[in-house]
């Protein structure tokens, strides 16, 4: 039994030509974990129950049974002590995947996070090669405490990168270039994609997916949505019915929040002359402000509207399945400000 049990009435798949290996975007998560451990013998999995019981959603198992409990290490249910263990692991030459179980618990261990990881290098040079995967998002009725996204909390300090994956192949693409990277990255994945969506996902070394690189999935003329992690599924298919009624309207998935691929949204929002920002976080102070002045800083002569933000109001994730789909963006609510802005 795990928390999405009985939650997906339907797996969306992604189709594409020539890879042969589909997998759900869970399924690719656990397949960078286990292609990196097998490469790098530094690299290891630390988080609350993710040996024997194979994590909270099941994404770790069979790791503690091929790697052992040197490599896959099951912690007391204190946040703030496993993201120090791992920060001393990778101070000592290691790289330790830290899971989060629910991206919400982050904040117990924020200190260290931001405090010590995140200034190291600039500090005294040392690099700290840690990944803490956070799973985030809303859609499977967690309510306040397992359905938060924060992203923007760390999209602010100087020294973290942050990423989001979108489909299953960039889950795996990202994860790897992530702990490979000689410095701390905070990972988020979307529970809610886990097994609802599925796709190619390639295999060995092919289709790493280099960090501060966004991509366009959908190519359009007449207006941007730039958007990321479960909201570039809602988008999509927004864009989908849009096509119906001869809108052509172009995708952008950011992919990682930090470092910006900044020359990709500026492309795209001079090409197609408006910009529609979507995100499952809560509006104030989140990613599309950041992005809103972005684009208002540096392309403004080429809007033809209004810079348009779709995101969760600010209030806490609601329990209740009806208040919970009020709450999140969704492909109806992104076709519907995508009009208005069409239109304008």
């Amino acid at each position: 039994m795990t928390w999405d049990q009985g939650i997906h009435k339907s797996v969306t798949t992604l189709h594409a030509t020539g890879v042969a290996r589909e997998m759900t975007y869970l399924e690719a998560v656990r397949d960078a974990l286990q292609y990196e451990m097998r490469r790098d013998p530094r690299v290891l999995v630390i988080g609350e129950d993710v040996g024997i019981y194979g994590g909270a959603f099941k994404l770790t198992q069979g790791l503690f049974e091929e790697f052992g409990g040197e490599r896959v290490i099951d912690t007391p249910m204190s946040e703030a002590c496993l993201i120090g263990a791992a920060v001393g692991m990778a101070f000592m030459g290691l790289r330790p995947v830290v899971e989060m179980q629910f991206a919400d618990f982050i904040s117990t261990g924020f200190d260290t996070i931001v405090q010590f990881a995140a200034t190291n290098h600039y500090r005294w040079g040392s690099a700290v090669p840690i990944v803490i995967r956070a799973p985030s998002g809303g859609g499977l009725r967690g309510g306040p405490f397992h359905s938060q996204n924060p992203e923007a909390w760390f999209a602010h300090v100087p020294g973290l990168k942050v990423v989001a994956a979108a489909t299953p192949a960039d889950a795996r693409g990202l994860l790897i270039s992530a702990i490979r990277d000689p410095n701390p990255v905070i990972f988020f994945e979307y529970k809610f994609l886990y097994r609802s969506l599925r796709g190619p996902v390639p295999d060995g070394e092919d289709g790493l997916v280099p960090l501060g690189s966004a991509a366009i999935v959908r190519r359009g003329a007449d207006l941007s949505i730039i958007t990321y992690g479960a909201m570039v599924s809602e988008a999509l298919a927004a864009s989908d019915t849009l096509a119906a009624e001869d809108w052509n309207v172009e995708v952008l998935d950011l992919r990682t929040l930090k470092p910006l691929d900044t020359e990709a949204v500026l492309e795209s929002v001079r090409r197609t002359g408006k910009a529609l920002i979507v995100h499952e976080a809560n509006l104030t102070g989140g990613i599309g402000g950041e992005v809103a002045a972005l684009i208002s800083q540096h392309a403004f002569e080429s809007l033809d509207g209004p810079i348009t933000r779709l995101a969760a109001p600010d209030t806490p994730v609601p329990y209740t399945p009806p208040l919970e789909d009020a709450y999140r963006p969704n492909r109806q609510k992104i076709a519907e400000a995508a009009r208005a802005l069409l239109k304008y």
